[in-house]
């Protein structure tokens, strides 16, 4: 073959190459995956078809929530109770205890009036206390036997803010002659004295005689046990009728509640100087024990709501369960769904929604129950309640996260599982 033949052949090839047809590959179009509305239409439609199993799914779930609400609203009623009856004593009330140490060192009333009235840019009034138990009240055929009975002296009623309605408070001279006169509070007039002037009428205490001279105003709707509930006298007599003759506790009031601090300081300073120990006085003010009291309601409110979170976690594990059955019993519908372009992570997703739907339905039953036990609980018992907005969203969040997180083995057990064996399973 020539040269010249070599290069026409080459020619035609190439012509022929060119003029050889394309073929492109045609794009496969792959199922696209599964909405966020569609897994919730089915997982809601799941719990339609099968309502009693649902609700036993959902029990530990609205259990434990309707618990937390009830026990966080019953306490924060209590916290705020407690926070109100300390603020409307003010802020600027000091208490002040004395253990003391024996011997001639030893504080008695005088001095601690006399370092009121020495200090009196910072302390404005001083009332020694003295709290009697005492065995019987009595007035005629009526007996009480919850009412508080304080010694005190002239100064008590402006540190307490107490108003009366009928009558005089205990005065300076009472004190002195350590006379048997008593204030008395509104219950104990209504109880007593119902048609009645109580002035000037004798109650008997332990057996002895004290003449009414007084009728303090009402302060909380003249229960029984509440600040109504009291017999107010001369210390001195009260430390008589006490058979105690020390006197270790006082009632303070600072000149305003920005020299709370302030005099608190003063009170410290002088009893260290007489005790030269801290370990034989307490000085506390009105708002450090409501800071203690609020440290108190809070963790008491942590214990318990870590109790009743248990339920929670009973009910997350019921949810895992019931969730490991319906994968098991949808063998075959996980299987086809698979074989039609399925992905696993569509499969993981509708468990997933599943568990979650379940428990967040829980949760808003047991938020709706745990409000109305609250409030029937606090009726029946005459608390207040506090329903906490944050504890409801926590509650709910919390039903939701353990929906997620037990939900998730079920979930990742379905999406693992070999198609042509699903399909085959019986």
């Amino acid at each position: 073959m020539t040269d010249m033949d070599t290069v026409q052949e080459n020619e035609v090839s190439a012509a022929t190459a060119q003029k050889k047809p394309t073929f492109k590959r045609p794009k496969l179009h792959r199922p696209a995956g599964m909405k966020f509305s569609q897994a919730m239409k089915l997982a809601l439609k799941s719990l339609a078809g099968s309502k009693v199993r649902s609700l036993l799914t959902m029990l530990g779930i609205i259990i434990g929530v309707a618990a937390v609400i009830v026990l966080v609203s019953l306490i924060g009623g209590f916290s705020n109770d407690l926070s109100s009856r300390f603020e409307s004593l003010g802020t600027n009330l000091i208490s002040v205890n004395i253990m003391g140490r024996g011997g001639n060192l030893q504080v008695v009333p005088e001095d601690m009036v006399e370092l009121a009235d020495q200090n009196g840019e910072v302390l404005a009034y001083c009332s020694p206390t003295v709290s009697v138990s005492a065995d019987s009240i009595k007035y005629g055929a009526e007996e009480l036997d919850t009412t508080t009975i304080t010694g005190c002296n002239e100064d008590y009623p402006m540190i307490k803010s107490y108003t009366l309605s009928a009558g005089r408070f205990v005065c300076w001279q009472d004190v002195q002659s350590r006379s048997k006169i008593i204030v008395i509070g509104s219950y104990v007039a209504k109880e007593f004295f119902q048609n009645e002037d109580p002035l000037g009428s004798d109650i008997k205490i332990n057996g002895d005689r004290y003449t009414v001279v007084g009728v303090l105003n009402e302060l909380a709707d003249s229960t029984e046990s509440s600040q109504d509930d009291v017999i107010i006298m001369p210390y001195t007599a009260a430390g008589r009728l006490s058979r105690f003759g020390m006197v270790n506790s006082y009632v303070m009031s600072a000149a305003s509640s920005d020299t709370a601090e302030a005099a608190i300081a003063v009170i410290k300073s002088y009893l260290y100087k007489v005790f030269s120990s801290e370990d034989y006085y307490n000085v506390t003010s009105q708002s450090q024990m409501l800071e203690m009291v609020s440290e108190l309601t809070g963790t008491l409110t942590l214990v318990l709501v870590g109790v009743a979170g248990i339920s929670l976690l009973v009910g997350g594990i019921g949810i895992m369960n019931i969730m490991l059955v319906s994968v098991t019993e949808r063998t075959r519908e996980i299987g086809i769904r698979k074989s039609l372009g399925g992905k696993r992570r569509d499969i993981m997703r509708q468990f997933v929604i599943e568990a979650a739907v379940t428990s967040a339905s829980g949760g808003v039953i047991g938020i709706a129950l745990g409000v109305a036990a609250a409030y029937a609980v606090g009726k029946l018992f005459d608390m207040s309640v506090a329903v906490s907005a944050p504890a409801v969203v926590i509650a709910f969040s919390v039903s939701v996260a353990i929906g997620v997180i037990f939900g998730y083995f079920p979930a990742a057990k379905a999406a693992a599982m070999n198609p042509i064996e699903a399909l085959r399973y019986d």
